[in-house]
């Protein structure tokens, strides 16, 4: 009798629950039949809120308005660039598990620097760069995508540079279009096409930079935005106007404002020639605009011009948002909006300001270690290399003397210790084995298939300088502050203060849309 009472009551509750759904009060939400992925490199907080007051109401403030809002996201790793950034918004993880650590690296067969979409096999079109994903070691979210779908979604990657096109894209993308910084035309890899796409080649005709590079000026959008700074300023900030030119002119424009508008341009012209978001099969369309300092100089030096290139921001994401909602409606399309979370600028100086700073110079430390290792196992080259803060001893050599890797790299960490500027020093079995969460941070930057054998952690404010080359890098160890941002399909107006992870992201588009999070993505999604 109680099984029978149970049956009678469980068919009771189903047949609520269809009569519900029937009646419209319960309705499934459908995945989107396109997901924007906006990438904005370098764009923060305080200056995405100190300009609002020369937005329009289309960009920024409509997504803000109007969508989920995380105030407080951030990178579990550091140090950061475009590569590393991008790659990890895409596979949900760290640099330790998708390899990409930056830009270049040092190649540990060549013991020469090299860049992180750099591909021999491949060729360019319109471009002398050889690249693909070739060296990105786990899933992107794109890539699930396809997976997802038999091959049938369309995805496409549009960025100023090759690194954060060909990232953003991943492995399985129908094709990743950036601007060469030689010509000044937008170009791609024969990892995508056999030949360069009709609607890139008419794009370039009547608008790359290359066609244009006699006349490309670039100065205030209006007479607002040219008059009046936001920044705080003991001096009246002057209206600008930069004619591009010269031998750098194509990596200038990369760095101005100029450049969003054709990222905006191609991203319509793209899903104009593909067919993007017309089926019921999700696509995806991946951009990455720029809201760094022109020429990467320091904020100081172009005020005006930043803020210049956050109002055009705002104008791009308007039209941009405002074209794709009119071609495929506003219920098919998701649009995700986060920062690559770092800022690029010249180096600060502090040393005018009687501000703690200084300089290592990688060099001579290399010199100093072969001096004491040598005193302590006969004279050689036990360092064989150095690339920004990472030291690559002379395997072959210490393999010839008997000596473990670990053993000396410990005997180069006491000495190295001990310099002026050095904060820590980590040995790579330190990094690979620790669970010491201090140096976790350190640890999902490192990469065991290309990291040094140590790694050295300078004091905030200190430069690593390669004498060699003559270049140097300045480390801060502050927070920068940037959102994730959704708005479109299924999202509900909300702001949440809570600190979160950028790996969270990628784990919450799968989810929006249905399919597997990136195969080394072990974060739980956003909502």
């Amino acid at each position: 009798m109680t099984n029978r009472k149970f049956y009678i009551t469980l068919l009771a509750v189903l047949g609520f629950s269809i009569e519900t759904i029937a009646q419209g009060e319960v309705q499934p939400q459908n995945a989107p039949r396109l997901v924007v992925n906006i990438t904005i490199d370098q764009l923060r907080n305080d200056y995405l809120e100190a300009f609002i007051p020369l937005y329009s109401e289309k960009g920024f403030k409509l997504m803000l308005n109007k969508g989920r809002v995380y105030t407080q996201a951030s990178y579990p790793f550091a140090p950061i660039d475009i590569a590393s950034a991008i790659a990890s918004l895409m596979t949900g993880t760290t640099p330790y598990y998708n390899n990409i650590t930056g830009t270049d690296w040092m190649s540990r067969k060549t013991l020469r620097p090299v860049n992180c979409v750099e591909d021999t096999k491949q060729e360019g079109f319109l471009t002398r760069k050889k690249a693909s994903p070739a060296k990105l070691n786990t899933s992107t979210i794109t890539d699930e995508l396809k997976v997802g779908t038999a091959g049938k979604s369309v995805i496409y990657a549009i960025a100023p540079s090759c690194e954060a096109a060909i990232l953003a894209g991943g492995h399985a993308a129908n094709g990743a279009v950036w601007l060469d910084e030689k010509n000044g035309f937008w170009c791609s890899s024969s990892y995508y096409y056999n030949s360069l796409p009709s609607w890139i080649q008419n794009f370039n005709s009547l608008h790359a930079p290359g066609k244009l590079s006699q006349n490309i000026t670039w100065e205030p959008i209006n007479e607002l935005v040219g008059n009046f700074s936001y920044f705080m300023s003991s001096s009246i900030q002057k209206p600008f106007k930069h004619t591009i030119k010269g031998d750098h002119q194509y990596a200038d424009y990369q760095t101005s404002a100029l450049i969003n508008e054709d990222i905006s341009n191609l991203a319509m012209q793209c899903m104009l020639s593909t067919g993007m978001g017309k089926d019921k099969v999700t696509d995806m369309l991946c951009l990455t605009y720029y809201a760094g300092t022109y020429k990467h100089q320091s904020v100081t030096k172009c005020q005006i011009e930043l803020q210049d290139t956050y109002v055009r921001l705002d104008y791009e994401l308007g039209r941009l948002i405002e074209f794709i909602e009119e071609r495929i409606g506003k219920e098919n399309v998701l649009f995700v909006l986060t920062s690559t979370g770092y800022n690029k600028e010249d180096d600060a100086d502090y040393e005018t300001y009687r501000i703690p700073s200084g300089t290592f110079y990688m060099n001579r430390t290399s010199n100093l270690l072969n001096m004491y290792l040598g005193g302590v196992w006969g004279q050689g080259n036990y360092v064989e290399a150095t690339f920004s803060n990472h030291i690559y001893l002379n395997h072959n050599l210490l393999e010839t003397k008997k000596i473990s890797i670990n053993e000396a790299a410990s005997k180069a960490q006491e000495i190295l210790a001990m310099m002026s500027g050095v904060r820590n020093v980590y040995t790579s079995f330190q990094l690979i084995t620790s669970k010491n969460e201090n140096i976790e941070k350190t640890r999902n930057a490192f990469s065991a298939d290309h990291g040094g054998d140590l790694v050295i952690d300078v004091a905030p404010g200190w430069r690593v300088m390669n004498e060699d080359t003559q270049k140097s890098e300045q480390y801060r160890s502050s927070y920068i502050q940037f959102p994730i941002l959704f708005y479109g399909t299924g999202v509900h107006a909300e702001r949440i203060n809570k600190p979160v992870s950028i790996t969270q992201l990628a784990p919450a588009i799968a989810r929006s849309i249905r399919i597997r999070a990136p195969n080394a993505c072990s974060s739980e999604p956003l909502y």
